[in-house]
């Protein structure tokens, strides 16, 4: 296994990893996009997700910090979402860090929520940066 593939193995032992079928059925859940404006705009979003710029999700998603974003709490679900499923993974790690206990990621990502014959909206929704 590379050095990668262990850091992810081991994000991932902490995560309790959701489908897209999941993720559709969770209500009062924080579905938060990473993905780059380029892919949002050529696939489409998840409707109901917040696009936020990977490079400042820490600082969006801080449960105490002056520059979260409103509308969750430390006891929300917090789903990341990427293309595939591994970037989100590594994120969602880092946010059970900041006190988001139940932050979590989508299997496969965005490509599996348009496998499983999800609704997707029309993108890309401004990201917050």
């Amino acid at each position: 296994m590379t050095p990668v593939e262990e850091m992810l193995a081991l994000a991932r032992a902490q995560l309790d990893r959701v489908t897209a079928h999941e993720v559709a059925e969770l209500e009062d859940a924080l579905v938060v996009d990473i993905r780059p404006v380029h892919n949002r705009a050529t696939e489409g979003e998840i409707p109901g997700s917040v696009p936020i710029e990977r490079i400042v999700l820490e600082w969006r998603l801080d449960p105490r910090g002056e520059h979260r974003i409103d509308g969750f709490t430390e006891d929300t679900v917090v789903v990341v979402v990427c293309n595939e499923g591994y970037s989100s993974s590594l994120a969602a790690r880092d946010l059970q860090t900041l006190g988001l206990t139940r932050a979590t990621d989508l299997v496969g990502g965005f490509r599996a929520w348009l496998a499983a014959g999800l609704p997707v909206r029309e993108g890309p929704t401004p990201a917050i940066t």
